[in-house]
């Protein structure tokens, strides 16, 4: 890895998933990194180079850098000891919709006690516009702006489970500032990683993350939608797709249909986009139409799984294929799968799970179902479910399974598993369009 030419001591305020990323990134670049977090039991674990999330290659760089790097509670020594301090606390949805931005206000005052000499704040939150006005305003009632600070957006582009990959092979690095000079800095920081670095206002930076999760939403809620007309006319879904991807305007990420969008992040930046277009007075029909639409694709799986029963949930034993947002992570923030088994005990189903990664973290929120420790303990099964999709579960002896079930009947959410195939193993398959 190519090392920045001037090394810099840099502090990360908030050490979720983008935090982390961009604390041990930059340590593998040559800085000297401080990670600061609230949360001590977390900081004592990264001291001890334990990683409290689970992400591909992030066990390994915290090993790497542990001279880079040190992890702490104490906000006012690493924001006195760094030259750039980088925000990425999470701003989650409040129940209007809007981003709660309370942990941004509880940072801002404490940089505006903290900044003894001239800093770089970068802004890594995704956060509306106008919250960066509002951060100025807290920090300069103490503070002068381009004396003390000055005030830089990064947006990131992060894809969580490869989170490390992108934070070394990015797409484009975004950088808003207002003062020029701030910004040359910070995309210098950059350097290294020899991708396109986009220098804008501070508004377009943060419209640019915004519409491309909007994008991003809107393509799964669209195949989502023609998987749907696809399945009711008889065509399948992968041959759409494919014809499809070689349209050098459309390809094909993110052309997956399946239990729709979830994580941390589409949803949230989705419902934080329609209430900012609804405080300037405009009405965004488009956007709330994704989010309509994959509220909608969730049920479908209900209903998929009530029609493939006869009709009837109750006392239904019904095996699930992962609990995860999606392959490759264990977090189970708003994911598509979790609400999918609410919805079936809600109908009076007696649910068995299995996930690679994710079932302590499930256990939390779903603490009355049964947690198994291979899908082969799966036993009297009147449906087995695949909601997630993670590799190992396209290797699973199919045929060994089925010996635990009363009826084969398999739907699978995800469309990993061949249709032919299953139905020669003597499943009843059911995928989404196909």
């Amino acid at each position: 890895m190519n090392h920045s030419p001037t090394s810099q001591t840099l502090s990360v305020i908030g050490l979720g998933y983008v935090g982390l990323t961009t604390a041990v990134g930059f340590a593998e670049l040559g800085h000297k990194v401080i990670g600061v977090d609230v949360d001590d039991e977390k900081i004592k674990a990264l001291n001890r180079g334990i990683s409290p999330i689970y992400e591909t290659g992030m066990d390994q760089l915290l090993r790497k850098n542990r001279h880079r790097l040190t992890f702490t509670v104490d906000l006012n020594e690493a924001v006195r000891s760094s030259s750039i301090i980088f925000v990425a606390v999470g701003t989650p949805t409040k129940d209007t919709g809007e981003a709660d931005l309370s942990q941004i206000i509880d940072v801002a005052h404490g940089l505006s006690e903290s900044i003894n000499n001239y800093k770089i704040i970068v802004i890594k939150s995704t956060v509306p516009v106008g919250s960066v006005d509002l951060i100025r305003n807290i920090l300069s009632q103490k503070r002068k702006e381009g004396k003390d600070f000055d005030l830089v957006v990064n947006p990131e582009f992060l894809r969580e489970g490869n989170a490390i990959h992108d934070f070394f092979k990015p797409s484009r690095v975004v950088i808003g500032a207002d003062n020029k000079q701030a910004a040359q800095v910070v995309a210098q920081l950059y350097k290294p990683l020899s991708t396109p670095i986009l220098i804008t206002p501070p508004i377009d930076a943060q419209m640019i993350k915004y519409a491309a999760n909007a994008f991003l939403a809107s393509r799964i809620s669209f195949i989502n939608e023609i998987a749907t007309i696809s399945e009711r006319v008889g065509a399948d879904i992968k041959n759409v797709i494919k014809g499809l991807s070689y349209d050098p305007r459309l390809g094909d990420g993110y052309l997956s249909p399946g239990i729709g969008f979830g994580g941390p992040c589409l949803t949230k930046d989705l419902k934080a986009l329609i209430h900012m277009a609804q405080s300037y007075d405009y009405e965004p029909r488009f956007l709330k139409s994704i989010l309509e639409r994959n509220e909608e694709q969730i049920q479908s799986i209900v209903w998929k799984v009530k029609k493939a029963l006869g009709g009837i949930l109750y006392g239904k034993t019904i095996g699930v294929l992962g609990l995860s947002f999606k392959p490759g992570t264990k977090d189970i923030r708003n994911s598509p799968a979790v609400r999918i088994v609410k919805l079936l005990k809600q109908g009076g189903a007696l649910i068995k799970a299995y996930d690679p990664m994710a079932m302590d973290e499930a256990k939390t929120i779903l603490p009355d179902i049964e947690y198994c420790a291979t899908p082969y303990e799966f036993k009297d099964l009147d449906l087995l479910l695949l909601l997630v999709g993670w590799e190992e579960f396209k290797q699973l002896d199919y045929r060994r399974l089925k010996k635990g079930m009363s009826t084969p009947i398999i739907i699978d959410g995800v469309n990993l598993l061949e249709p032919r195939v299953m139905k020669e193993l003597g499943f009843t398959y059911s995928g989404v369009g196909r």
